[in-house]
């Protein structure tokens, strides 16, 4: 039974809430509105993402990449994609928040013609060996496993003179440019003509070394082309000389080799080797991260689900969700995530 005291209560509650609607109403004619409404969805106590764990299968996405390939050119096209959408944001054409991914397939004798765009871009080679991507006048020849930058607004192609289609995994920082409104693009006026190969570039920058006097004028990489045959020669030498970490096993950053930084200023990659038989242990970042299968057999364990994945699959993390890795058999994996970006503004934070 209500006593009076609590009704009156109740009825002055109701006043007021009507004149907080009425002021809310009159303020918002101008365009403001009040902070303590929405300020503890706005700072959470810890990240809250609505992307969601998920693993794209091969044996799913080949038949679809084949048929894509069948029902538009790539030329048409202008990149034969499909995009990885994250399943917690769908229709918004992204893996994460922060980060674009999807698998482009490009034909034997096909070429897709040159732009440029100020997002910078990452390939990563799934399937397939010989098709090139020509990056301001300097051409590589991709094979699987390679990674292959492709740095903000240089001209860029690619082409197919091989008799088997390839494949390679699209890495971009889109939704960070997006946000930041920086977003530009420009066509190629003709087939980029080959300066030089991908071996000069790999001679200058490849080798712990780089040219006399040379000054770099981006924070990108001045090396594109980091071979796949490099990179898995010195995960071997680091099984045979270390104890596996208990989280990652084998891990390397991709880096800058002028400046020992992150390889793109955005985008941070990695690759790392987890032994057969390896179980890690529990871990997370606030650094979603994408995942492409290389080599081997395993799972991630991830929010009360198990993804199960084998060869050229792709899986996501999301931010702050504590997982583990689990490999079968010697397992390889490539990874890309927006770190550099949280590093850089001093929001990057790890949990085990």
């Amino acid at each position: 039974m209500n006593t009076p005291n609590a009704s009156l209560a109740k009825v002055g509650g109701e006043g007021q809430q009507l004149q907080r609607r009425a002021f809310y109403d009159r303020i918002g004619e101008a365009h403001c509105t009040p902070l303590w409404e929405v300020l503890h969805g706005l700072v959470t106590k810890e990240p809250n993402t609505p992307c969601l764990p998920n693993l794209w299968q091969w044996q799913q996405l080949w038949p679809w990449l084949q048929e894509s390939g069948r029902l538009i050119s790539a030329k048409e096209a202008e990149r034969r994609v499909l995009v990885l959408e994250n399943p917690g944001l769908r229709g918004r054409t992204r893996i994460t928040h922060s980060l674009y991914a999807g698998l482009q397939l490009i034909l034997p004798g096909e070429l897709a013609p040159a732009h440029r765009h100020s997002q910078s871009a990452l390939r990563f080679m799934m399937h397939g060996s010989g098709a090139y991507t020509t990056v301001d006048g300097e051409q590589v020849t991709m094979s699987e496993g390679d990674f292959i930058i492709t740095p903000s607004w240089a001209f860029h192609e690619h082409g197919n003179t091989t008799d088997e289609p390839m494949v390679w995994l699209d890495g971009l920082d889109l939704p960070i440019v997006e946000v930041l409104d920086a977003q530009f693009r420009e066509d190629g006026a003709t087939e980029q003509v080959a300066q030089q190969h991908a071996g000069t570039n790999l001679a200058r920058f490849g080798n712990t070394m780089k040219p006399i006097g040379y000054k770099s004028r981006t924070k990108t990489s001045p090396l594109f082309w980091y071979p796949y045959a490099r990179t898995r020669e010195a995960l071997e030498v680091l099984r045979n000389s270390e104890d596996p970490h208990p989280s990652w096993g084998h891990k390397l950053q991709y880096t800058n080799p002028v400046t020992g930084d992150w390889a793109i200023p955005t985008i941070g990659t990695c690759m790392q080797l987890l032994p057969g038989g390896f179980v890690g242990a529990s871990y997370g970042s606030t650094d979603s991260t994408v995942y492409a299968v290389v080599e081997g057999t395993g799972r991630c364990v991830i929010d009360g689900r198990e993804l199960a994945f084998g060869p050229k699959d792709v899986f996501v993390c999301p931010s702050w969700m504590r997982y583990r890795l689990e490999a079968d058999s010697d397992t390889v994996l490539f990874s890309f995530s927006d770190r550099p970006v949280q590093e850089a503004l001093d929001l990057w934070r790890e949990r085990f």
